[in-house]
């Protein structure tokens, strides 16, 4: 892995770290697991009331002797950067604070990527280390009707972000995925209809699905709250959709590019922060 760990500005205070335990492994689809984990160190999770909340998740370097337990603060301030571990960024499913656990779900591609490939040979006892939750996005009870658009990637947010709605909420979600074998149950309001867009073999990323449901889509009367994520290219594309063909406010949308195709996350989230890299 020729990347360098991703730099952050996030704190000790501000991004605590919680170490977990692997309790379980779902297979959800052919392309995406779930990971379960709980344990001791749950007690060192902090919820926050966020339907996308996120978290960075941390994989050790192969071949780089770490301190034990794992404390990814001191590594930053004791370490060189190109010995730190690794983080990816993943949305929380769901939090079971009674049962203590939380669940994962990750996008699984053979051997490609480095969260895929853990999570697809993860194993009961292995460790989950990860700093946050992060989040940004609630749906706003004041809007008439919701719109939901991503692919695999914003998945397990958009899925957690539909079951947080009220019984009486209206929308239409586009969800892109490879195949009709990666449809996945989500418990959706009577008034909220969910597409699926298979590519049936356009690579992820390469697909002009999703941006033309949403483009060609009949919308409903009334104000609309939009959460876009996904692909970088296709959050691009429906930034003219939203602002410039149906001239929205930007207060209505949470637009963000998950991944980028060719990027690994390290590179694509350092290029997020140049000029040409935001949305």
């Amino acid at each position: 892995m020729t990347s360098l760990p991703a730099a952050t500005s996030a704190s000790r205070k501000s991004r605590p770290q919680t170490n977990l335990t692997v309790l379980r492994r779902e297979e959800l689809s052919p392309h995406m697991v779930r990971i379960v984990a709980g344990g001791e160190g749950f007690s060192s999770y902090v919820n926050n009331d966020y339907v996308d909340r996120y978290v960075k998740i941390a994989f050790p370097q192969p071949g780089v002797e770490y301190p034990l337990p794992l404390d990814l603060w001191a590594i930053r301030e004791s370490m060189p950067r190109e010995q730190w571990p690794h983080t990816r960024t993943y949305t929380v499913r769901w939090v079971d604070e009674a049962a203590r656990e939380l669940a994962i779900d990750f996008v699984i591609h053979g051997d490609e990527g480095l969260a895929g490939p853990w999570a697809a040979n993860a194993r009961p006892g292995d460790s989950l280390v990860l700093t946050g939750p992060g989040g940004g996005y609630n749906p706003d009870p004041a809007a008439d009707w919701h719109l939901f658009v991503g692919d695999e990637a914003a998945l397990p947010a958009i899925a957690a972000a539909i079951e947080s709605l009220p019984p009486q909420a209206r929308g239409l979600a586009f969800l892109e995925v490879d195949s009709n074998a990666e449809i996945q149950p989500i418990t959706a309001p009577a008034g909220l209809r969910i597409e699926w867009l298979p590519r049936n073999g356009t690579p992820a990323g390469a697909s002009g699905l999703l941006v033309s449901a949403v483009r060609e889509a009949e919308w409903p009367e009334g104000t609309v709250q939009v959460f876009a994520h996904g692909e970088r290219g296709y959050m691009k594309s429906l930034r003219e959709v939203f602002f410039r063909e149906r001239g929205l406010e930007r207060a209505q949308v949470s637009l963000s590019g998950y991944w980028a195709a060719g990027r690994v996350e390290d590179d694509f989230q350092a290029e997020k922060k140049l000029p040409i890299g935001q949305i």
